[in-house]
């Protein structure tokens, strides 16, 4: 029997790539996203009858729809919130109305730690967001885990600044190093000493596949980390892409964003040892992916 499953916030990112790679694999992959075009899938996670038509005769939802951008919730809480917190819920109510009462899968984020007390980051540490989008990423997580009262097969993933294709936010840190190396456009980096956990696009949607399967299967997750537990400051990254891009691009320091948080690494082990999964690509080889990508789209 063929597992149909619903993605929400199909066009994103990892919408797009976790769409192909299920539809390889088998899977009848429905969509919901604003950006959908007509007739396949345009709709909104704040709509119960888009949910409802989206969701029917699904058997499981990975829930990726949101406000994703901390500066974007930052400039429009009341939508970030609305979309990420109250569509959320109107999603686990539909689920929950379904016969098939689908699993569903909720993308949270690393932003729900806020400035973590040490590094790496492990999933039991607390939870203390210092923005909008962190705290309705929290909100989500709280309702998702909640719904399994409910009798609702609900798991938890907190991905960590996922990059890795070309059809990103051109001004996320690492789309706009990679376009402006290439280029040869001054990088600007705001916070240099930031660091983080950049985690390509492959490997989360290959922890995403391997969750799936055990939500399909019966299993109960804990919340868990698609990270590498490797740290990278932005000022590493924006060398880094120069060096990758050859070419002559200049590194501006600036100050970071007040609502921005400094540091964040991952602990990985939780999803080593419950899913066997473990990050391939490293941050050269991905950052030299995305070059090639570029350079192909663009003909040079």
């Amino acid at each position: 029997m063929v597992d149909r499953i619903l993605i929400t916030g199909s066009e994103g990112l990892v919408g797009r790539a976790l769409s192909r790679v299920l539809a390889r694999k088998g899977h009848d992959v429905a969509c919901l996203d604003l950006r959908a075009p007509e007739g396949r899938g345009r709709g909104d996670v704040r709509n119960a009858v888009d949910l409802g038509t989206a969701m029917h005769d699904c058997d499981g939802v990975v829930h990726l729809a949101a406000v994703s951008r901390v500066v974007h919730a930052e400039r429009d809480p009341d939508l970030c919130w609305s979309t990420n917190v109250t569509g959320m819920q109107l999603l686990l109510d539909v689920a929950r109305a379904s016969s098939r009462k689908p699993w569903v899968l909720f993308a949270s984020s690393r932003e729900v730690y806020g400035e973590p007390a040490c590094l790496p980051v492990h999933e039991e540490a607390a939870l203390a967001p210092v923005n909008v989008y962190g705290r309705s990423k929290v909100a989500g997580e709280e309702k998702t885990l909640g719904a399994r009262q409910a009798g609702l097969r609900t798991a938890v993933v907190r991905l960590s600044n996922v990059y890795g294709g070309t059809n990103d936010h051109s001004d996320r840190v690492v789309p706009a190093f990679v376009s402006g190396a290439l280029s040869g456009r001054p990088l600007r980096v705001d916070g240099p000493d930031h660091t983080f956990d950049f985690t390509h696009l492959d490997d989360t949607v290959a922890g995403l596949v391997v969750m799936i399967e055990f939500l399909s299967q019966g299993a109960e997750l804990p919340p868990i980390h698609l990270v590498t537990g490797i740290p990278t400051t932005l000022m590493e990254l924006a060398r880094l892409a120069v060096e990758q891009a050859g070419r002559s691009a200049s590194v501006v320091e600036a100050p970071p964003r007040t609502y921005d948080v400094c540091r964040f690494v991952g602990d990985p082990e939780r999803a080593a040892a419950l899913l066997g999964w473990a990050p391939r690509i490293g941050i050269r080889e991905g950052l030299t992916r995305m070059m090639n990508e570029v350079r192909q789209g663009s003909g040079t």
